[in-house]
């Protein structure tokens, strides 16, 4: 089967580092194997993601090399390629969900979920307990006087198990380990986890490489998968890229930004020194996006966190 693989940021500021080593292996893993690649730019929250800055991410993308088959620019037909113009989509798949049974209005803030007594996971977030699962329809009614539900989706006892092609199995009880999870937020934005599943399956998508911090948001897509009847991609989740001193990039590092490197580097000497570090290039000689397919080996990429040393950028 043909693979189209994609790469899908959020443009809520300048490419950095992070970013662009995801790109970069997303890029060599579809076209090592003969593959297309679509851009999608995930810009729901447009407030945070003004259009200037997708314009700004797809040149920066150009400039490195990583051209895209199908994305902006480039109609293949299944745009449009911004999520914030793809809403009728979410709502479709929004409607079959409540035909089900299976979504139900939620009025629980984030300050109240937090302050509750539910258990939280690792990384902060909470195992939501379904508070407002068994709300009456009067309930409902007089709740959504005081402010709008969010929309929850009910998640079965069950225990969903994949096998990621980089990082091996990973399994998870959704009821025990994350609970009934946001479809909508009370603000009427659509949540990740449905848009990103409704997206890769109209775009084709048949293979998702991503960060290793969405690792375990995959079993909540897996289920939408299922319940939708679309056929799920094949996952490939990486490493994440931290500082020198162990921080994870974000847009706010200046100096991992695009913006700073492309005034002290060529797009070789970025990429040659992302595959150095990846694994799968002996050296940080400077190197095109092309002349790395052929070198681009996933058996070679760490599993855990890779820090940048000192001074190599």
């Amino acid at each position: 089967m043909a693979v189209t693989g994609r790469f899908a940021p959020s443009p809520s500021g300048r490419i950095h580092l992070g970013n662009i080593l995801c790109s970069l292996l997303a890029w060599l893993s579809a076209r090592q194997k003969g593959g297309r690649v679509v851009l999608r730019m995930e810009d729901l929250d447009t407030a945070r993601c003004p259009r200037s800055y997708a314009r700004q991410m797809e040149e920066d993308l150009r400039w490195l090399g990583l051209t895209w088959d199908e994305g902006p620019g480039a109609d293949g037909g299944r745009g449009p390629y911004y999520q914030s113009e793809r809403t009728a989509l979410y709502e479709a798949a929004l409607d079959t969900l409540e035909k089900m049974g299976l979504v139900y209005p939620c009025f629980c803030t984030r300050a109240e979920l937090h302050a509750a007594s539910a258990p939280h996971r690792e990384d902060g977030q909470v195992v939501y307990g379904g508070i407002c699962r068994g709300l009456t329809p009067s309930q409902i009614r007089e709740r959504s006087r005081l402010r709008p539900p969010a929309l929850r989706l009910r998640v079965p006892e069950e225990e969903l198990a994949f096998l990621d092609g980089h990082m091996g199995g990973f399994r998870e009880n959704l009821a025990r380990d994350c609970g009934d999870f946001l479809l909508r937020r009370s603000d009427g934005m659509f949540a990740y986890q449905l848009a990103v599943v409704v997206d890769d399956a109209a775009m084709g998508v048949t293979e998702v490489v991503r960060g290793a911090d969405l690792l375990d948001s995959t079993p909540r897509q897996l289920l939408l998968y299922r319940l939708l009847g679309l056929p799920a991609p094949a996952f490939f989740h990486i490493p994440l890229l931290l500082s020198a001193d162990g921080r994870r990039l974000s847009k706010r590092d200046a100096d991992a930004g695009l913006d700073a490197l492309r005034r002290r580097c060529a797009p070789e000497e970025i990429l040659g020194s992302l595959a150095f570090l990846a694994g799968f290039h002996p050296s940080a000689e400077p190197r095109s996006a092309q002349e790395l397919v052929r070198e681009f080996d996933w058996s070679k990429v760490p599993r855990s966190d890779i820090r940048i040393p000192e001074g190599l950028f």
